[in-house]
């Protein structure tokens, strides 16, 4: 099954967040995400051509974010978007911000 296939399980916490070599064998499966240097967040940019496109993306990816649970955080503007995924309550990354890279990846 693939990342894009999977849902986001519920996770508050009691976890242990991903090793960086486990972050890093995910990546693989994101294309265009970047793994942060100490391994506990993923983070992309995506270009657009004009701010409303900017914003339907993110539209469509809240869409996603509240259907999975997991959120990311958004920064944006004129002509792009700028994507951070990890895992607020295990302050780190887990297998769900992997979805959720691989789900925000089919939007485009």
């Amino acid at each position: 099954m693939t990342l894009e296939q999977k849902k986001c399980v519920p996770c508050e916490g009691g976890l242990d967040p991903l090793s960086k070599s486990e972050a890093t064998e995910f990546m693989s499966q994101v294309p265009g995400w970047a793994l942060s240097d100490n391994g506990d967040k993923i983070h992309r940019r995506f270009d657009f051509d004009d701010f409303v496109s900017s914003l339907e993306f993110i539209n469509k990816l809240g869409d996603v974010a509240e259907a999975e649970g997991h959120h990311p955080d958004i920064s944006f503007g004129w002509g792009y978007a700028e994507i951070t995924f990890f895992t607020h309550a295990i302050s780190g990354l887990h297998e769900n911000d992997f979805i959720m890279a691989a789900k925000t990846n089919q939007l485009i």
